[in-house]
């Protein structure tokens, strides 16, 4: 399957950063105002567009035709995947950005963002190598004492390690509480022996760095049941004594997955402790003298919200480059007449009506999706560095409310739009010589990865949405609202946000109803918490292109037609236009279905399903 990265310029990120979001603030926090300014995205983005095709899409390739493979017990991934993973790592575009000592020459997290889109973009296999090791990193400089930093932490940045996550069991999946593995207690208050096995480990193993360092889930022996007892420890693939020597941990690869997309991607089965001889470092409390309560799952709960962020996010790369593709391929081919003057010569297909619906469709909702996750990344610069605790306080609830729809909506959207995508080649999109069929079989993990996005929306609707007492959903809203009541007034978008409106409106009724209504039926918040997240998904992104589009549409007619910036300018008003017209209506139709309330789907015996 030949890989193509045909993404070929980064003006939308110039004008999210430069022109839209209000980043003033963060450039001039203490830690970027001497090194960066919004003058120099281009600078920092135009050689990564270059690496990403010079240098990262070959290793695509090289993952799909040389994929992952487990031999004699030891993982082999592809030749070009250990230099590029230390590459990264060594030229600071990997783990070293989360290195948070006010010394540290670090990007804002907006900035960063997109620097590992674009990379994403050109290789979504090697991706998780990177992010992974930053999650576990980014956990032990949070928890682990000053001994353990130490230890691990250097090598981690540079690279010369990997981590990874290691939460699901064979008996354990999304319910977490359920897990087998055990730490029992070793005269070292600090280190337990580890038993259990673990399953779906994405970057569980590999052979280009010198040791992994996994943050393993396991239970004290005697703690209480379920989540509330799981403890977080760091298990190294290969035990690190205190002069920084090596030795045999009892902790082995036991296979490997073989996966629909993501071929490059190590995804192993891990056992630790089956001589008795895995040991690890215990993040945080002892559950033994904490009323046999662990700290693991909300230290781990860290790690994961990032990771549902980057996960919608490598959806979204995905994405982009699928349209990209298709794109090219709609400039290039030359097939039929024009629908309105069928004795015209034949025209390259970019020019037929459905095919330029089909690129709107995916831009707008690149566009759309794109604006909902930047302005979120602003808040993690803004929660992270801001003097004012206002401020860190209003960035901090817009994270937790808006990170599972991040997660769930590019990566539920993503299977459907690279159809699309596909569909615009005719019969050369199921071909293997050509790139989109590999973007689709690889981004389908997204929306299972990290949270199912079932248990995104039940995230959304039973906790965000009450987050206390509601309030801050209920601002969420209200600033929605009060968006379109500033400007609905703007002749440009008359129509635009007579939809948000109409919207907004349905949104708030659906949401009453839903609640007088599982009040005596509860089961309709899971039958229609996907629904729900999605319309969720779509206002947000339908308040945030718009804004975007008034921006633009202002721009536009300042600099005139003639000018060189006009054309984006103007796509990014129609982007706003589409999206809002021919997205945002299915708010108000779940809104129908949701205030209907048809229990027929759960109503029936589950026999029905034999027929």
């Amino acid at each position: 399957m030949a890989a193509n990265f045909a993404v070929n310029n980064i003006r939308d990120f110039e004008f999210i950063i430069q022109e839209w979001l209000p980043t003033e603030g963060v450039f001039n926090y203490p830690q970027f105002a001497d090194y960066y300014s919004k003058d120099d995205i281009k600078s920092v983005l135009g050689p990564i567009l270059k690496m990403c095709k010079e240098v990262i899409e070959p290793t695509n390739d090289d993952g799909e035709n040389n994929p992952i493979s487990f031999v004699d017990g030891k993982v082999i991934t592809p030749k070009s995947f250990g230099p590029l993973f230390h590459k990264l790592q060594s030229e600071g575009w990997g783990t070293s950005n989360i290195d948070n000592s006010p010394d540290a020459m670090v990007l804002p997290e907006m900035l960063y963002a997109a620097v590992w889109e674009l990379i994403a973009s050109a290789n979504p296999a090697f991706m998780p190598y990177v992010l992974l090791t930053s999650g576990a990193a980014d956990l032990i400089q949070s928890y682990g004492d000053e001994k353990l930093k130490a230890m691990f932490l250097p090598k981690m940045m540079d690279g010369t390690w990997a981590g990874t996550m290691c939460l699901t069991e064979p008996s354990a999946g999304s319910d977490v509480g359920d897990i087998l593995s055990k730490a029992y207690p070793t005269d070292d208050p600090r280190i337990f022996k580890i038993k259990g096995n673990k399953i779906f480990i994405t970057g569980g193993d590999n052979d280009f760095t010198e040791n992994i360092i996994h943050l393993y889930l396991a239970r004290v022996e005697g703690s209480k049941p379920g989540t509330g007892g799981i403890s977080l420890f760091v298990v190294p693939k290969y035990w690190v004594n205190e002069d920084g020597s090596f030795e045999d941990n009892d902790f082995q690869t036991t296979g490997v997955e073989h996966k629909m997309g993501l071929h490059g991607s190590v995804t192993a089965s891990l056992a630790a402790g089956e001589e008795g001889n895995c040991r690890g470092w215990l993040l945080g409390i002892d559950p033994r003298n904490n009323e046999g309560k662990g700290e693991g799952m909300p230290q781990m709960f860290q790690m994961m919200n990032l990771a549902r962020m980057e996960t919608g996010h490598m959806a979204l790369s995905c994405i982009i480059n699928a349209f990209a593709n298709a794109r090219d391929n709609a400039k290039e081919r030359v097939q039929g007449r024009p629908f309105t003057d069928p004795r015209a010569g034949r025209v390259a297909i970019i020019n037929h009506e459905d095919i330029k619906r089909t690129l709107m469709m995916g831009k707008a909702h690149i566009e759309a999706i794109r604006a909902m996750m930047y302005r979120l990344y602003l808040a993690f610069d803004q929660r992270h560095r801001d003097p004012d605790p206002a401020v860190r306080k209003a960035a901090n609830d817009l994270i937790e409310m808006t990170t599972p729809l991040c997660k769930a909506y590019p990566s539920d959207e993503g299977w459907w739009l690279i159809g699309e995508a596909i569909q615009t080649y005719g019969g050369y999109g199921f071909c293997s010589e050509y790139p989109v069929g590999q973007l689709a079989t690889d981004m389908k993990i997204y929306s299972i990865w990290e949270g199912t996005n079932f248990i995104q929306s039940l995230d959304l609707v039973g906790r965000k949405m009450n987050m206390k007492g509601g309030s801050v959903f209920a601002a969420w809203v209200q600033e929605m609202v009060d968006f379109c009541e500033a400007n609905k007034g703007n002749a440009t978008f008359t129509k635009e946000f007579a939809n948000m409106d109409k919207a907004l409106n349905a949104y708030k009724e659906m949401l009453k109803i839903l609640g007088e209504n599982s009040k005596t039926n509860p089961s309709l918040i899971p039958l229609y918490s996907r629904r729900i997240l999605t319309a969720t998904s779509q206002l947000f992104c339908g308040r945030q292109i718009l804004d975007q589009g008034l921006v633009a549409d202002k721009r536009a007619k300042e600099v005139g037609a003639e000018h060189f910036d006009y054309d984006f300018y103007s796509g990014k008003v129609a982007t706003a236009k589409y999206y809002v017209r021919n997205v945002v209506p299915n708010v108000w139709a779940v809104a129908e279905i949701v205030i209907d309330a048809d229990t027929s789907a759960i109503d029936v015996p589950t026999a029905v399903f034999e027929y």
